[in-house]
């Protein structure tokens, strides 16, 4: 039927325009085009001939271009590229090429024009049916793209170039499409669209063909006469792919043609299909998948990002900081998947916009809801239930997604023989609403709100309850095609409390919160193709709760401990220009000055100069006013990254970045902790600070489908936290006596290995890395290791991913993970030793000895309904096994004493095969 269409569409423009093929009269070509590809040549002879060429995309994927012209017409060259296949071509008068496949070309008219002349039957035959919606579907695509469109005043005489900008949107729901690449006449005219799927572009005055792309979506493109600034709008039509062609990558040539390293990007459809604990798709542990990201063990949602720690993470969930990203445990993350539009992860090359945090930014966006028609989805679980609703409050004007995600794992727990597991109780929600409304052509208005929280009660024992709450407002406003603005402002906060009510004389209640206001303005302005320039003004004001410990009910005669607040006011100013210097060679530099103030009310002590802090060293102590400086810390920070185009396929990319960190967790464990705490640099404790230096080489192969990667990498860190044995970090109100700061290095390579069409898809990735710190601290008191360099918490040499995905049928595929890494490092005792009649232990060097290697298996079955277009609901299966080999991966390694005996026990998390089965609905 697809071939009809064509056929359709060629003899509808015949009878406007007339064709006969232009022989002789044709320019001619001299040139070498060997080892091309079909659309690179038509945009080469595009440019060199003032010819344009009209061809369905999917049709030219396989053709390979051999042919050096000497003098050749295009007739000529393209007789000899089809040579022996199916394909045929036209050229009409005005210099219109059309390519055709497996259907005959009409050279001339087959009916007399003028007069109530009927259409033949030949061609009444061919038109669709009005219920054959696919092929509609794909004549409306064909007749928009080979529309021509004027864009700006025809009258208008000023300057040689004009600046064209719009949106660039899903057909079917008006979803902004984020990262969508619009290439103008060659690829060196390329701008990718922003967060709100907003692009500009700037051209020579006249014609030109704009073609878009997007992973997922059926590449288009749009004819137009530029005459002055003028907006273009495209609407993009869902790819329903052959299972040749699936398609599960983000754009093709972003690999190799983006500016910046260390950067992964994966859209809801890759990370839907990677098999995970309970069947509940995951960021967090999708994520976990790419080089150069890992954590210390399972069940656990911190991110070691290239030798950091997880409080070197800055987890943005639609702009809102996140700190605390899991649920019941760290089994489940805290982004419901089906709000999910996609998430970017920067490793190095970290845009001048985001700061605060010394290792990466995982920034995770948010549907906008489909403004066209009202559609949602359900799903239920072993453990989970969730439930999405998008609608159109006002036709393309104002859109609502609204979300909520909950637990019933209470059952599960029951089912353990173990009583300290059936007598305890866990459970978890969370509730996600996003609004986004069109206020008129240039403003737009976009509101958020995230509420979660959970609470486990271990054995009718002590209760733990944490959340998570999230709100702020965004402003689109477009000042004119060349230059926009965002400005938002937002709340965060993150709590967490403990209870034990059980012992009415010893009951009591302990917590701690984290709040912080913040407001950002971010300007965009791209005065040519060569230049994009961003520049803005953040700010954050911290109000943090250390700490509180008090009586629970009137009979409890614990004695009531309150840390005192503390303030910070954290700001920054940046200015980025991402610059093309040639069409080989782009840089993007970017300067970024941050400062803190630590503010009262608080009081400070005050130790003996250069002696250790300690307690018995405290000399006084000074009390500053509310809203007193009391310390201030500034430092500029560099973005520095380039890339090096050897051909369309291969490159070359560089960056180089300094950050800047004033907030720091503290905790006892080696993962995330609902009891972790935040403290904000003071007199005391001075902010972490950064440097990274990486290059990398990219090559595609196979016509942009197999993606290949190595990056490696070189970090120091320094004013990074760690703690003196037998630490004391809650309800301390002199945190500094208990702390030491190190200095710290880490180095290593990644590769990636990623196919991104064909039945058989998915990524392969393997990174060597390693991380040491070292005391640097003179005022510490204790030497660790003797002062030399020592593994990390988090140092994990080898870390190997592979994500396989097979598709047997359009309704039937399976998927597996397959993961290994090295043990993390722990601190092992020695030996047993007796002192004053009380046996002791003798440790080792801190971190000196490993836990076992990880290795885990995991497969999913995923059952589609059917695929018919007219349906109300589609429906999906999936079953599964997370670790399929039952293999007993050790989370940590623990010693008791038993009888006089040191004993030691290894803790698996999930010591067996965990089989899953899901049903999911969408409407």
């Amino acid at each position: 039927m697809h071939h009809r269409i064509f056929y359709t569409l060629f003899c509808s423009l015949l009878l406007f325009t007339g064709i006969r093929t232009l022989g002789q009269q044709q320019k001619r070509v001299t040139g070498n085009f060997e080892g091309y590809t079909f659309p690179r040549l038509a945009g080469r002879l595009e440019s060199l001939t003032g010819y344009h060429f009209y061809y369905d995309p999917k049709d030219v994927d396989s053709l390979s271009i051999d042919i050096t012209a000497n003098n050749a017409t295009i007739s000529q060259m393209l007789d000899h590229i089809f040579q022996n296949t199916d394909f045929h071509y036209a050229i009409d008068s005005t210099g219109h090429i059309f390519i055709t496949r497996r259907v005959a070309i009409l050279t001339t008219l087959p009916l007399q024009l003028g007069g109530a002349t009927r259409l033949p039957d030949t061609i009444k035959n061919v038109l669709p049916d009005e219920q054959d919606q696919p092929d509609r579907s794909r004549l409306k695509k064909l007749l928009v793209e080979n529309q021509l469109l004027d864009i700006g005043n025809k009258a208008s005489r000023s300057g040689a170039k004009a600046t064209i900008a719009g949106y660039v949107r899903n057909d079917k729901t008006g979803e902004p499409i984020v990262g969508a690449n619009l290439y103008a006449d060659t690829a060196t005219l390329a701008v990718s669209t922003d967060q709100f799927g907003y692009y500009s572009l700037t051209l020579p005055k006249g014609r030109h063909v704009i073609r878009i792309s997007y992973a997922g979506m059926k590449d288009t493109r749009r004819q137009i006469v530029l005459y002055s600034d003028g907006k273009l709008d495209v609407d993009m039509q869902d790819a329903v792919t052959t299972l040749k062609t699936v398609i599960v990558s983000a754009a093709k040539t972003s690999n190799t043609q983006s500016l910046q390293t260390g950067v992964n990007r994966l859209n809801v459809r890759q990370i839907k299909q990677v098999p995970v604990v309970f069947g509940e798709t995951d960021v967090i542990k999708v994520v976990l998948t790419l080089p150069g990201v890992s954590s210390v063990g399972e069940a656990s949602n911190g991110l070691n990002v290239r030798g950091g720690s997880t409080d070197q993470n800055l987890i943005l969930f639609d702009d809102a900081t996140i700190y605390n990203p899991s649920h019941l445990f760290g089994f489940f993350s805290a982004f419901n998947p089906d709000v999910v539009k996609g998430i970017q992860l920067y490793k190095s090359a970290i845009p001048a916009k985001y700061g605060g945090r010394l290792s990466s930014v995982l920034d995770v966006s948010m549907l906008d809801g489909n403004s066209k028609k009202w559609s949602g989805v359900a799903g239920i679980g072993p453990v989970t239930s969730k439930f999405m609703l998008e609608a159109p409050l006002q036709k393309n004007k104002t859109s609502v997604v609204a979300a909520a995600r909950t637990t019933y794992s209470n059952w599960l727990l029951n089912e353990i023989p173990n009583s300290a597991y059936s007598n305890s109780k866990a459970n978890f929600y969370d509730v996600n609403l996003r609004i986004t409304h069109v206020i008129d052509a240039k403003n737009s208005l976009y509101v958020m709100g995230y509420l979660s929280s959970d609470w486990f009660n271990l054995d009718n024992d002590t209760t733990y309850r944490y959340m998570n709450k999230n709100v702020n407002v965004k402003w689109k406003h477009i000042f004119n095609n060349k230059s926009n603005a965002l400005f938002s402002a937002g709340y965060d906060r993150y709590q967490y409390s403990v209870t034990d009510p059980h012992d009415s004389v010893n009951a009591f209640k302990m917590g701690f919160d984290i709040n912080q206001s913040w407001f950002r303005a971010e300007f965009n302005y791209v005065p040519n193709n060569k230049h994009t320039i961003s520049y803005g003004a953040t700010a954050i004001y911290y109000t943090l709760h250390p700490g509180y410990y008090s009586p629970d009910g009137s009979e409890s005669k614990v004695v009531n401990t309150v840390v005192a607040a503390e303030q910070g006011l954290e700001s920054a100013l940046y200015l980025d220009d991402q610059y093309t210097i040639s069409s080989k060679f782009s840089i993007d530099g970017g300067l970024r000055y941050s400062m803190f103030n630590y503010l009262g009310p608080h009081a400070i002590y005050n130790y003996v100069p250069g002696l250790p802090r300690q307690i018995s060293t405290i000399t006084d102590t000074t009390v500053y006013n509310k809203g007193k400086i009391i310390k201030t810390y500034g430092a500029p920070e560099i973005r520095l990254s380039g890339r090096y185009t050897l051909s369309e396929s291969s490159s070359f990319k560089f960056s180089f970045n300094t950050l800047q960190q004033y907030i720091h967790m503290l905790s006892n464990t080696v993962a995330i902790s609902p009891t972790d705490i935040w403290k904000l640099s003071d007199p005391h404790i001075k902010p972490q600070q950064g440097e990274q230096v990486s290059l990398g080489f990219y090559q595609n192969f196979k016509a942009n489908t197999i993606e290949t990667s190595v990056e490696v990498y070189y970090r120091w860190i320094s004013n990074y936290l760690d703690y003196k044995s037998g630490a004391q970090l809650t309800l301390n109100p002199h945190i500094e006596t208990d702390i030491l700061t190190t200095k710290g290095k880490a180095y290593g390579v990644e590769f990636l290995l990623k196919k991104a069409a064909g039945r058989l898809n998915g990524w392969l990735s393997y990174t060597w890395s390693r991380t040491f710190l070292k005391q640097d601290d003179p005022l510490a008191g204790q030497l660790i290791n003797n002062g030399k360099y020592y593994p990390a918490s988090f140092d994990k040499p080898h870390n190997i991913n592979f994500i396989g995905n097979f598709r047997f049928t359009h309704r039937y595929s399976v998927s597996t993970n397959i993961t290994y890494s090295t043990g993390r490092p722990i601190t092992l005792p020695l030996a047993v030793f007796t002192l004053g009649g009380s046996p002791g232990l003798y440790y080792s060097q801190r971190n000196q000895y490993r836990i076992p290697d990880y290795f885990r298996t995991d497969v999913s079955v995923i059952i589609d309904g059917n695929h018919r277009v007219n349906q109300p609901t589609h429906n999906f299966w999936t079953f599964g096994v997370y670790n399929l080999t039952a293999r007993k991966n050790p989370y940590s390694v623990y010693f008791v004493q038993e009888n006089g005996q040191v004993k030691g026990y290894q803790l698996s998390i999930f010591g067996t095969a965990i089989p899953f089965v899901t049903y999911t609905i969408k409407f």
